[in-house]
C-alpha cells in the first residue's frame, strides 16, 4: 500500500496516459478562465484549508490486483479484457464493498488512480474495487461505459465470498468522468445500490461548461469535444445539439422522476472547478430532493478539478485528500452501508 510518509498522487491520473489497450485520442479537458459563483442555497458549503491531510497506516489491507471482470467487445478491436484492483482490509468477517470509477475525461479509464484516498476509505472498514471501463478510446459511448460499472457490480456480487465481501449493499464512487458514470448506475436500475458518492461528475453533459466564459461554451458546442463523442459516438459528427435523444438518454436527471428506489447520494464539487461546471451536481441534487431522496451536496471552497487541477495550476495535494473531505465521505459510507 503507499506510504504514509510519501503519499502517491490523489484522484484523476495523468491525462496524457491512456489505460492499456486504449488508444491516445487528440484533445483533452478543456479549462475555463472563469467560473460563476455556484448556487449553495440547497447544499452544505465546507472550508478544508487548515484541514490536516489524510495518513494511512491505521490498519492492514489484502491487494487483489488485475482481476477480471469482463471481456466485452471494443468496437475498434475486438473483445478487450477489463480488470480490477481490489482492496480489503483484515476483518474478523466479510465488508461492505466500494467500487471507484476513475475519471479520465471520457477518454480513458485507469484503475490506478486516487490510490491514497482508496486507500484510506479501505482502512475505514470498506473493500474498494477501483475499475476499468471502456471509452472513447475503445469507440465506445456512455452506454458500454455504463454496463462496465454493472458488470464488475455483478463480478464483486457473484465472487463475493472469494474475498471476504458483504455484497448484499454496495456503493458506487466516482470522480469526474466516473462521478457521471456512478451516477447513472444510481438512477437507471440494475442491480441495487446502497450509495453514490459523486465528486465532480457532469450530470446533463449539454451543459458542462454552463457556469464557463464564452469560449469555454463554444468549445463543447461541436461535435468534436469529449461530450459529444461520448454520447453520439467518436465518429458521429454530431454535436450534441445534434441528437436530442441520445442526450436525453445520456442525463441522469431524465431517470429521477420514474425510478422506483433511490440510493442514497453524496455529491461533492469544488467551488473554483475549471472542467465541469459546479452547477452539474447541484441540477442532479436538487432533481433527486425533489422526488425525495436522500442526497447531500458538498461545496467545497476553493477546490478545483481533482488532480486534473494542477493542469491549470493548482495545488494537486488539497483540499481533495484532506481530512475535512475525505471523512465526509467515509461518514456518508458508513451510514448507508453500514447503518452507523
Amino acid at each position: 500500500m503507499p506510504d504514509p510518509e510519501e503519499p502517491p498522487p490523489t484522484g484523476t491520473p495523468d491525462a496524457s496516459r491512456p489505460a492499456a489497450g486504449q488508444t491516445p485520442l487528440q484533445g483533452g479537458p478543456v479549462f475555463a478562465d472563469s467560473v460563476a459563483e455556484t448556487d449553495t442555497s440547497t447544499s452544505v458549503v465546507i472550508d478544508p484549508s487548515g484541514s490536516p491531510r489524510i495518513t494511512l497506516g491505521k490498519r492492514e489491507l489484502r491487494e487483489h490486483r488485475d482481476v477480471v471482470f469482463a471481456a466485452p467487445l471494443d468496437t475498434d478491436a475486438g473483445p478487450v479484457e477489463l480488470r480490477m484492483d481490489l482492496i480489503v482490509p483484515e476483518a474478523a468477517g466479510p465488508v461492505p464493498v466500494v467500487v471507484y470509477v476513475p475519471g479520465g475525461g471520457f477518454m480513458f479509464a485507469r484503475r490506478e488512480g486516487a490510490p491514497e484516498l482508496r486507500a484510506y476509505v479501505a482502512e475505514a472498514g470498506f473493500a474498494v474495487a477501483s475499475i476499468e471501463y471502456r471509452t472513447i478510446a475503445n469507440g465506445a459511448t456512455f452506454r458500454e461505459a455504463l454496463a462496465d460499472v454493472r458488470s464488475a457490480l455483478g463480478f464483486l456480487r457473484e465472487h463475493g465470498a472469494e474475498f471476504g465481501l458483504d455484497t448484499g449493499g454496495c456503493a458506487v464512487w466516482g470522480e469526474s468522468a466516473g462521478g457521471y458514470l456512478a451516477a447513472m448506475a444510481g438512477v437507471t436500475g440494475g442491480p441495487p445500490l446502497a450509495a453514490i458518492v459523486d465528486s465532480f461528475g457532469p450530470s446533463d453533459l449539454t451543459g458542462i461548461a454552463a457556469d464557463f466564459d464564452a469560449a469555454t461554451q463554444a468549445a463543447y458546442s461541436g461535435p468534436d469535444n469529449i461530450a459529444a463523442m461520448f454520447v453520439n459516438g467518436r465518429t458521429s459528427g454530431l454535436p450534441l445539439s445534434g441528437a436530442p435523444a441520445a442526450a436525453a438518454e445520456s442525463n441522469p436527471l431524465s431517470y429521477v422522476g420514474s425510478a422506483s428506489e433511490l440510493p442514497g447520494f453524496l455529491f461533492l464539487h469544488g467551488d473554483a472547478d475549471p472542467a465541469v461546471s459546479p452547477s452539474q451536481t447541484l441540477l442532479l441534487h436538487d432533481a433527486l430532493r425533489a422526488v425525495g431522496a436522500d442526497t447531500t451536496r458538498l461545496v467545497v471552497r476553493g477546490a478545483g478539478h481533482g488532480d486534473l487541477a494542477v493542469l491549470h495550476g493548482r495545488d494537486v495535494g488539497t483540499p481533495w485528500s484532506s481530512e475535512a473531505v475525505m471523512n465526509r465521505i467515509v461518514t456518508f459510507l458508513r451510514r448507508t452501508l453500514c447503518g452507523d
